[in-house]
């Protein structure tokens, strides 16, 4: 006779992983079925994504692929016509491009349904420090409160934002934006992507006039979303099982044919969406190390795209001179009276040129790496051998159904991680659209766990 299905779970981090995560479990639970959340941050729903304040932060995804429910789309629209009808409703609503705070709010709002409720959902504003497994169960050791029982934990602890240490630097979500740094001075930012478009809004709304350089190793910009319906790809024709070169081919090819019929690359790449995690799941381990070095960097400006109104924005300023993009890597930084003088080589260039500036603004973006990460509690389940890092270092190493690999290769029964932890096994994993699916097919398949019941492995 099998064992009942997990009744009580706990869930490590309330971003928008462990929101999704407790909402599947909740939607549709039998009585009886508890969730308690551990989030030290005041407001849940936020993580790193969705906590700023700046209503030019837009999402990158738009408002009609954000519902929570993939089998509800209209779930975040509805929501956001009660709460700013100037936004939801029809008109084309769908291609618009909110505000991230704002969706923040939306992911709360998910949560908030079921507080009145107090034995389905409890949230606990402390930080988990460790993890302890049992025939019974397991309990989450908090920094401050009592120790939290359950059947199951689920990892959702996100992403960590790249810093660099010492004094010369500012990270992206400096208040106010760039340090103290005057408006007119020279600002050197360390990345090009998404996180450094953000910097360069926020400083402009500053009122700052100065120059601001943006260096990263290729000098590549995220391109621009545009309405555009995702060209339908089979799968049984495609060579998802191919390596990255082939695949790269074939996938130019599919540009070019859509291209010349009037279509938009967009659509190829919406297209490819829903078999990027097949793709990645067969590659070999030497595979994806070379995708990672060389096509990633190519690969996400093209995937995680802009909302049309902030890549014109940033297009004027690159025009006017304002913003410079810069392909090279810094060589050396020395402090100077006023901020740092800074040696950078250019791409495939040989000379070292020195520019002067107040600020060095690290967005080099996030990290999921586990060894780097500053939780203790990731510490906790490496000395305790209850997980293990991916060899290539893009998160903790777990299996198609999300359970955490222990330190001797065995899967958990549980313990399990979601979003962007459990990047190393799915790949695509980081966004909205994709979390979703992850945390309703693991709500499935944990209800179901207790009586042989399955759902498919996350191959299928």
């Amino acid at each position: 006779m099998s064992d009942p299905p997990p009744r009580r779970f706990v869930i490590v981090g309330a971003g928008a992983s462990g929101t999704l995560a407790a909402a599947h479990l909740l939607r549709g639970a039998p009585p009886g079925v508890a969730v308690s959340l551990i989030e030290k941050r005041a407001q849940v729903g936020r993580g790193l994504a969705y906590a700023t304040r700046n209503p030019r932060h837009l999402l990158n995804v738009r408002a009609a692929n954000m519902s929570a429910f993939a089998d509800d789309p209209g779930h975040f629209l509805r929501w956001l016509a009660v709460e700013r009808p100037a936004m939801g409703g029809g008109g084309g609503s769908g291609f618009r491009f909110v505000p991230r705070g704002l969706y923040g709010r939306y992911l709360e709002s998910l949560l908030l349904s079921h507080r009145a409720d107090p034995h389905a959902l409890t949230i606990i504003h402390d930080a988990a420090r460790a993890l302890s497994v049992s025939a019974d169960g397991v309990e989450a050791a908090l920094a401050a409160g009592e120790p939290v029982r359950a059947d199951v934990a689920i990892l959702a602890c996100g992403h960590e934002s790249i810093v660099e240490d010492g004094p010369l630097y500012v990270g992206p979500w400096a208040d106010p934006v760039g340090g103290d740094a005057p408006l007119d001075a020279t600002l050197l930012i360390l990345g090009s992507g998404l996180t450094m478009v953000d910097v360069v809004v926020a400083l402009r709304e500053r009122g700052h006039r100065g120059r601001i350089v943006a260096l990263s190793r290729r000098g590549l910009l995220p391109r621009a979303h545009r309405d555009v319906e995702p060209w339908a790809i089979d799968a049984r024709t495609a060579p998802l099982d191919r390596d990255p070169a082939t695949i790269c081919r074939w996938l130019r090819g599919l540009v070019r044919e859509r291209e010349a019929d009037g279509g938009d690359w967009r659509s190829v790449i919406d297209g490819l969406r829903p078999h990027t995690q097949t793709i990645w799941r067969r590659m070999k381990p030497a595979a994806r190390r070379r995708f990672l070095e060389h096509g990633r960097p190519w690969w996400d400006v093209h995937r995680h795209r802009l909302a049309p109104e902030v890549a014109a924005r940033l297009n004027a300023l690159v025009e006017s001179g304002a913003v410079e993009v810069v392909a090279g890597k810094v060589v050396d930084v020395a402090a100077t009276r006023l901020g740092a003088r800074v040696a950078i080589r250019r791409r495939r260039g040989r000379d070292v040129e020195t520019l002067e500036v107040a600020r060095i603004i690290s967005c080099k973006g996030v990290t999921s790496n586990p060894q780097k990460n500053s939780n203790p509690l990731i510490a906790s389940l490496f000395d305790r051998g209850l997980a293990r890092p991916d060899p290539l270092g893009l998160g903790i190493d777990v299996d198609a159904r999300c359970a955490i690999i222990d330190s001797d290769g065995r899967p958990s029964a549980r313990l399990f991680a979601v979003g962007p932890m459990s990047q190393a096994a799915f790949w695509e994993i980081i966004a909205v659209p994709d979390i979703r699916l992850q945390a309703a097919e693991l709500a499935r398949w944990l209800r179901g766990a207790g009586t042989g019941e399955t759902e498919g492995s996350a191959d299928d």
